[in-house]
């Protein structure tokens, strides 16, 4: 699909099928074209680019001329490459051609954003520890996004569960069901099991002298940290919402409130630039909602700008490792069937199994139909895999845990029914239509 990288630069990947290729030097823009495509656009598409590929291709007409992708072109340019997909629309006037350059860039504006479903879709990402920001969307704006006019218009859809154990909306007053997504009001804080906030809290007021001042938790579940009463000399030790981090810190610091808080390690650095100080450790933390977290810590206190250390990371992880050996946080609380892959299959690797699945021995889903009928989901989505996909990772998962693939064909069929193991842990099905989907992969790919 021709060299996209030169000498220094970061390879860009041509991420579309089966459609031609254009050096971009034969493309011509439009002279004429309103869009602006500034230095910090193309800095953002630049980092598309290197994180997606280049998925969507530019138009163009017989001519060459360039009637769709401006900003893209300019992106793939300063990222080395030499030549872009394209599709060639042959049929417009000279009207319909100039008309459909501003068309294409003022039409993607003029739709609504669903305020409650966006904060959800970007908190995900980051528990993901993926960068939410490479969408383009910084996480302290959507705050101010309104929710849709169709949006307020309708009740919550049944199944449409975002975040913890939220429960359907439908039939209630809309203003309570949108209350529960803004972030200041909800916090993963309530997932913390409580000897890990108990190291990170000691080791906080040990390690900065603040042994005897009161701490303040303002970040529980329907805590409003804006209205939370401080009293003098207090500290913040707490797990707030990552997604207006930034502007709680900026909040504390504005009222001279003392804090140490939990923090996203990917994105650690971008939290409230030049006024904060960071403690990096990176320590993986296991939730009680079943997430696991690389996290570190963003801070007022100190006199160091960045402080790393290993000290915190050991008190975390050695309380991190007894939480899950002595079982009080069972990961995972689901049992799927061997033809369902998702995350806590990545253990695999772990155990020095490597298994590659081919596009038509997949089928993405979010969650299983015995899950929707419970308002769950899969945690971070998963695929059904095909009938030899799923024997390759049952083969694997005797390799690595030797028990493991008699796990799900052992439980009784009346266990099945009820839907709980002898352990404890919620089995979820395959349904028939499943069962179906299951026989029919091999063949081809899809989406549920």
């Amino acid at each position: 699909m021709g060299k996209k990288q030169t000498a220094g630069q970061t390879l860009v990947r041509v991420a579309v099928k089966d459609l031609p290729t254009i050096r971009i030097d034969e493309l011509i823009p439009y002279e004429n074209n309103a869009k602006i495509h500034g230095p910090e656009q193309i800095k953002q598409l630049r980092r598309s680019l290197r994180e997606f590929g280049f998925v969507s291709p530019v138009l163009i007409d017989k001519d060459k001329n360039l009637i769709a992708g401006h900003g893209r072109v300019e992106a793939a340019r300063a990222e080395g490459m030499t030549e872009v997909p394209y599709v060639t629309v042959s049929d417009l006037t000279e009207a319909q051609r100039r008309a459909y350059i501003i068309a294409d860039n003022r039409l993607a504006e003029t739709g609504e954003w669903d305020a409650a479903r966006l904060k959800f879709e970007m908190q995900e990402l980051q528990s993901f520890g993926f960068d939410a920001e490479l969408t383009g969307f910084v996480m302290d704006e959507i705050e101010t996004i309104p929710v849709s006019a169709h949006e307020r218009a309708k009740p919550a859809a049944e199944g449409n569960h975002f975040w913890g154990d939220v429960e359907s909306e439908s039939g209630k007053d809309y203003e309570k069901f949108v209350d529960k997504f803004k972030p200041k009001l909800t916090t993963d804080d309530c997932y913390t099991p409580q000897n890990i906030y108990e190291v990170i809290r000691d080791w906080a007021l040990a390690h900065y002298g603040l042994q005897g001042a009161p701490v303040i938790r303002p970040f529980y579940p329907r805590g409003d940290y804006e209205h939370e009463t401080y009293p003098d000399g207090c500290v913040v030790i707490d797990n707030p919402p990552f997604s207006i981090l930034s502007q709680i810190c900026r909040f504390f610091d504005e009222h001279g409130i003392r804090y140490f808080l939990f923090a996203p390690a990917l994105t650690l650095f971008s939290t409230n630039a030049g006024k904060s100080n960071y403690v990096p450790v990176s320590a993986s933390v296991t939730y009680e909602n079943g997430a696991r977290v690389n996290t570190s810590f963003v801070t007022n206190l100190g006199g160091w700008r960045v402080e790393i250390s290993g000290e915190l990371f050991s008190l975390i992880d050695e309380a991190d490792k007894r939480n899950r050996s002595e079982s009080r946080i069972e990961l995972p609380g689901y049992i799927y069937p061997r033809n369902v892959l998702c995350v806590q299959d990545f253990d695999l690797a772990k155990h020095g199994q490597s298994l590659c699945f081919s596009d038509e021995d997949l089928q993405f889903t979010r969650a299983l139909d015995a899950q929707k009928e419970k308002g769950k989901t899969i945690f971070g989505g998963g695929f059904l895999l095909s009938e030899a996909a799923g024997a390759k990772k049952s083969k694997a998962e005797e390799a690595a845990l030797e028990v493991m693939s008699a796990r799900f064909a052992a439980i009784s069929e009346s266990q099945q029914n009820s839907r709980m193991s002898a352990d404890g842990k919620i089995i979820w099905p395959l349904s028939d239509r499943e069962k179906a989907l299951v026989k029919s992969l091999g063949k081809h790919g899809g989406a549920v």
